[in-house]
This record gives C-alpha cells, structure tokens and sequence, in this order.
C-alpha cells in the first residue's frame, strides 16, 4: 500500500504498520505516478497491509465507545469518521465487508494517518455483530431522524453507536438490531448532516454526558 500526504506518512511512521521506504523531493508528477493522487503533498511511503482488528476485542473496555457503520461507502466519509474516533478516543470503528469502504490510500489520507492509531474491525455481517455486542453487555444506539433526543440516553457503560450512509441512513435490520434510536436536533431547513459530522457531534456529546455523570 502506498500511503501519501505529510500526515498519513507521520503516523504510518508512528504507528505500528512497518515502513518500507519513502519517496520526497521528487517532482510532483514522478510522486503522483507513484501513489496515484496528485494530493500527495511531495510525500508518500510505501507501507505493510492494513491489519484490521478483532472485531471483538473492540468491546473489551468496560466503558467503551464503539462507532459501527452501516454500509459508508465514500472514502472520505469513513476517514473523516476514522479521525473523529482516534481524536475522541473511541475504542474502534466496526465496518461490514461488502459494500462498504475499506482502509485505503484514500482513507489514510481523509483520516490524517488516524487510522494507523485506530482500532478499525471488519464484520461479515453488521446486525449479527450489534447481537454480539448485546451480549458483550453493550448498549447500542443507532443514530436516525426519527429517534429520541440524543441527551435523553444514559451513556455509562459499553455503548455502539450505528450510524448510516447519507442518503439511506440505517438499514431496516440493523435499525432493529439498536436498542435505541437518537438523533440530533434539526432547526435549519436541510433535514441531515454529514456521517462525520453527526459522528462528531454524537460522540462528543456521549464524552460530555460521561464527563457530567
């Protein structure tokens, strides 16, 4: 994998992938052959596979948070997420393994090198996990239009938080799969925001709850 622009390339070197050589100074064209981007910001790297993470080991800590997509397929949608969760501290990011994103250049890229930092599981199938997590004694929150005010949940413990692609929000069967449904409140004219953005604002508003209890 071929990993560019000066942050991803920092944390690739910081984190736990091995490095196997890097490319800077060259000419801009020369560097964009070589990662297939023109953003490479006159450096990219040459790094080990992505190792995805137990989809289980995500749920060890008694109070962790776990963001769980259904279905994001932009790239820069699940690195925007991706970094969201790093910087909050989330525990990891749970992802399905069709028709989703999946770490790539790209993602390292809209994620500012925070997944080589960031537990991030793949899932055969995502409702069938949310069970897992039930079990695990997770709570689990899914976020969509039509559900209860999101400071109305107590937050305390392991806790999911699902969050749908934009446009189709959560499927029928992983809705049903959430204990709960929240959303956020709407008071402009445009009825939804960016998975990233609602994924910002529910997890910082999870830490704050936490913070206040």
């Amino acid at each position: 994998m071929i990993v560019y622009g000066q942050n991803p390339v920092r944390e690739a070197v910081r984190g736990p992938r091995r490095v196997l050589r890097t490319w800077e100074g060259l000419p801009a064209d020369e560097l964009e052959r070589i990662c297939g981007s023109p953003d490479h910001q006159g450096i990219c790297a040459e790094v080990e596979p992505y190792a995805y993470a137990d989809p289980e080991a995500v749920l060890l800590g008694e109070d962790a948070l776990v963001l769980a997509l259904d279905e994001v397929q932009d790239p820069h949608n699940l690195g925007a997420v991706c970094r969201v969760a790093e910087v909050a501290g989330v525990a990891g990011v749970v992802i399905p393994e069709r028709r989703s994103a999946e770490v790539t250049p790209a993602v390292c890229k809209a994620s500012a090198g925070a997944v080589e930092h960031l537990p991030i599981a793949r899932v055969r199938n995502l409702a069938d996990w949310l069970g897992v997590a039930k079990e695990a004694e997770a709570w689990v929150y899914g976020a969509a239009a039509d559900g209860v005010p999101y400071g109305q949940p107590d937050y305390r413990g392991r806790v999911v938080l699902v969050l749908g692609a934009e446009g189709k929000g959560l499927r029928p069967r992983v809705a049903a799969a959430c204990d709960q449904l929240v959303a956020l409140p709407v008071r402009g004219r445009v009825a939804s925001l960016n998975v990233s953005t609602a994924a910002a604002a529910l997890v910082y508003g999870i830490l704050q709850f936490r913070m206040q209890s």
